[in-house]
């Protein structure tokens, strides 16, 4: 429970900030109401983060980045659908041995059904993992609860959801003399939230917390990112954030954390 208490403990800060829908085209500019006000009752609008490196000498290495937000916003429901991909392989210069490093692929869809006083709503939540490392097929998650503005200032806002869900993961086949990895499927509570700041005109700080507690002794999972996106012109917008991922049981001879730390450009659309 220790992912709880120290949520829990962070909600104290006076800090806090962000809308979960955010749209970052007129970033610093409006507040997220007035921004989901201007769309409201298109189809879609959102952003896309991309970031690609090539190197070349004793080991060619290519890496690329992709991400995307996608939201809608009507009268009753908010909905919003994100993709996350990572690539690198590495070829030896020497050998011409190729090496896939990192191979990871993530999606989520969450729908809210506002409810009663602004700001507040019924959500439901799926996402669904493939990471090539992890030791596992793949991971998805369910959860259903209920989410709300927790703080509101001058600078910061903070929003939460928080609600049951379902945990399943998929276990790989067994390679020859290998004991197989046993599927999974579990209860969990789910809390996120998100803070957002203005630092300038231009300028925003995010963070981002995740927390799915196990309620039947399997994995519990953390994720944390911290970013800070600058307005660079029109729709472009450069970001600077730092990825952190925990796993409380790890698969065999895997860690349980991960970490990531990236500088992409953001292109926004509507």
């Amino acid at each position: 429970m220790r992912f709880i208490a120290l949520l829990i403990a962070c909600w104290s800060v006076s800090c806090w900030a962000v809308d979960p829908f955010e749209d970052f085209h007129e970033y610093g500019q409006l507040t997220d109401a007035e921004i989901h006000e201007i769309h409201q009752g298109e189809m879609f609008y959102g952003d896309a983060e991309f970031g690609f490196i090539v190197t070349r000498g004793n080991t060619d290495s290519t890496s690329f980045k992709l991400r995307s937000n996608i939201y809608q916003d009507f009268t009753h429901w908010r909905n919003q659908f994100k993709f996350d991909s990572l690539y690198r392989r590495d070829v030896d210069a020497e050998t011409g041995e190729e090496t896939i490093s990192a191979q990871r692929f993530f999606g989520s869809a969450q729908t809210n059904y506002k409810v009663g006083e602004k700001n507040a709503s019924l959500f439901f939540y799926a996402d669904y993992e493939e990471d090539e490392f992890s030791g596992l097929e793949y991971k998805a998650t369910v959860a259903t609860g209920y989410g709300n503005r927790l703080y509101k200032g001058v600078k910061n806002t903070v929003d939460f959801d928080i609600g049951p869900g379902l945990y399943r993961s998929e276990g790989k086949p067994a390679e020859e003399g290998e004991e197989p990895t046993e599927s999974e499927t579990g209860y969990l509570l789910r809390l996120a939230l998100q803070w957002e700041r203005t630092v300038s005109k231009r300028t925003r700080f995010n963070q981002f917390i995740s927390a799915e507690q196990s309620l039947s002794g399997l994995n519990s999972r953390l994720k944390s990112e911290t970013s800070l996106i600058s307005q660079i012109m029109g729709q472009l917008s450069l970001k600077f954030a730092y990825l952190y991922r925990y796993n409380s049981k790890p698969e065999e001879d895997k860690r349980n954390f991960d970490s990531e730390l990236s500088a992409t450009f953001v292109y926004s659309f509507n």
